[in-house]
């Protein structure tokens, strides 16, 4: 095959600049083979698509250290973060803070703990963490929300958590907690935003608030297409904290993003979501907490299979295990027929009531299928969905019942949109 392009060997050090140009321009020919000239079109479109998906990679609030590093000098700091609190490279803000010079006082943990390996609903220990030194103080359990005492010596809260953007999800009550007390202590309240990887779409019951609990404090549908600083701006602004109040609120955001684009998180946000597929189906999925159903914790497919002791429910099977991050799953050693999920187009179909249905329906005993009621309802955020499900309503009229607070919160979620929607 002939080379595709043939450049003079002048030396350029010994040539003048400009004269170097003209003589590459000179004796630069370009000579290009049929099948050279048939995959320059593919060649392109590669490096196109290349250079856009580049271009869309968003920069996170954390990694936009030029911001916010001047507030930060010279400030006593407490950070609220876990495993997911990384930059782009890995890296963990509190090394990344330490690092630069900024004194963290205190590290506090969410639910999952700062390491992210702990069950749902285990108690966090309060201790040291082993690579930094620093204290960890847990929002989990008793102590949901910071103490004066622990903010005695703080003058900056951040809170930098990978949420999921789902209502069920503990992180943002964790948030609003965090507000609530920097508003009852004048603290600042820092939020670094990240991407919500269910960001493109609003659906679901909007909870009313005789319903609210850990798993769901504020007037917002089960998929509320925020991200975690879009949140904050409207409880902050909206007066959902308690008493009304509002803290000295800031929101660093993320560059190169909207709403609409797709977003995989680096690492996953906690034990029983270890993936893409499972992020997606978690809205639907998470309902089935308040019933006989397994959801595929004790399982590698959580959140991503379902199943009961009925072989009605279907033939896909599985066994649920005690394991880490699953202690004691419900339906422990019993095989459960269900569902496989993993291969669905779960990204198409967002939120849906189908499968509680669907399994409901089945079940035979239906009055053993919820077996916690009233946790049903806080995460429905409200219990007419259970009563409707009991009264045979299609998803459709269900569905209807809650068109009106959707329509509404959607009004109210434009005023807070950080980014094209």
């Amino acid at each position: 095959m002939k080379p595709i392009f043939n450049i003079s060997r002048q030396n350029p050090s010994r040539t003048p600049y400009a004269l170097h140009l003209r003589t590459i321009r000179h004796n630069c020919t370009f000579r290009l083979s049929p099948f050279t000239f048939r995959l320059l079109p593919f060649a392109f479109c590669l490096l196109f698509a290349y250079s856009t998906a580049f271009a869309q990679q968003p920069i996170l609030g954390c990694e936009r250290t030029s911001t916010y590093l001047p507030s930060l000098k010279g400030k006593n700091v407490a950070l609220v973060v876990n495993h997911t609190t990384i930059f782009g490279n890995g890296r963990h803000l509190a090394d990344s803070l330490l690092a630069l010079g900024i004194n963290i006082k205190l590290i506090f943990a969410p639910e999952h703990g700062f390491r992210g390996n702990a069950s749902a609903g285990e108690t966090i220990a309060n201790g040291l963490d082993a690579k930094t030194g620093l204290p960890i103080a847990s929002l989990y359990g008793k102590n949901k929300k910071p103490s004066s005492e622990q903010l005695k010596d703080v003058e900056v809260v951040i809170f930098d958590i990978q949420d999921v953007g789902v209502r069920y999800y503990t992180y943002p009550s964790t948030m609003h907690y965090v507000m609530e007390a920097c508003a009852e202590n004048g603290k600042k309240c820092l939020i670094f935003d990240r991407p919500n990887p269910n960001g493109h779409y609003v659906r679901g019951p909007v909870l009313n608030r005789k319903f609210a609990s850990f798993v769901g404090m504020n007037p917002v549908p089960v998929v509320h297409g925020l991200t975690s600083g879009e949140l904050a701006q409207m409880i902050n602004q909206e007066g959902w904290l308690n008493g009304g109040k509002r803290c000295n609120l800031e929101v660093v955001t993320c560059q190169n993003y909207t709403h609409k684009m797709p977003y995989d998180l680096p690492v996953a946000p906690s034990p029983n979501l270890p993936n893409r597929q499972a992020i997606l189906l978690y809205p639907s999925i998470c309902l089935f907490e308040g019933t006989n159903v397994s959801v595929g914790r004790g399982t590698d497919a959580q959140f991503q299979v379902v199943g009961g002791l009925n072989a009605a429910f279907g033939s896909y099977s599985f066994t649920p295990v005690d394991k880490p991050g699953a202690a004691n799953p419900p339906n422990e050693g019993k095989l459960c027929y269900g569902l496989d999920l993993r291969q669905i187009d779960a990204l198409k179909e967002g939120f849906t009531l189908k499968y509680v249905l669907d399994f409901y329906q089945k079940s035979g005993e239906k009055e053993k299928f919820f077996t916690s009621p009233s946790f049903f309802d806080k995460l429905a955020g409200t219990d007419q969905v259970r009563l409707q499900i009991i009264a045979g309503k299609t998803e459709k009229q269900i569905c209807k019942s809650w068109e009106s607070d959707l329509k509404k919160f959607k009004e109210l979620r434009k005023k807070y949109l950080l980014y094209a929607d």
